[in-house]
């Protein structure tokens, strides 16, 4: 079985970082495209952005030049490095990974991480 964790959410003042993580764990072969999703109350999911195997990354407009998604392949890890953060960041983070373990490549989801930004 696969499982995804997010990491490093917390409470922060606007004007303030933090950096989420998603770790990987189980019987992985290899993790292709990742994406980090975020859902505030009473709002649909959206996309916040991704990442490809080779580390090419696209970003919603809405955090474009304020948050950067990087990974680690060796370690099953990606990182969702959060700068100059808004109420409107508000939500809970989620990573959904698509993971090869012995057969193909499955989509997996994280729990979720909740982020809070204070005015």
């Amino acid at each position: 079985q696969v499982q995804l964790v997010e990491a490093g959410g917390g409470l922060v003042q606007a004007g303030g970082s933090l950096s989420l993580s998603c770790a990987a764990s189980g019987s992985i072969v290899s993790i292709g495209f990742v994406g980090w999703y975020r859902q505030a109350p009473g709002k649909q999911r959206e996309l916040v952005g991704t990442i490809t195997s080779d580390g090419t990354t696209n970003y919603a407009d809405s955090v474009k030049g304020r948050f950067t998604i990087s990974r680690d392949n060796a370690k099953k890890m990606v990182f969702l490095q959060m700068n100059s953060l808004k109420p409107d960041d508000t939500a809970v983070y989620y990573c959904n990974a698509n993971v090869r373990t012995r057969g193909s490549y499955s989509q997996y989801w994280g729990q979720g991480t909740q982020v809070t930004v204070s005015s």
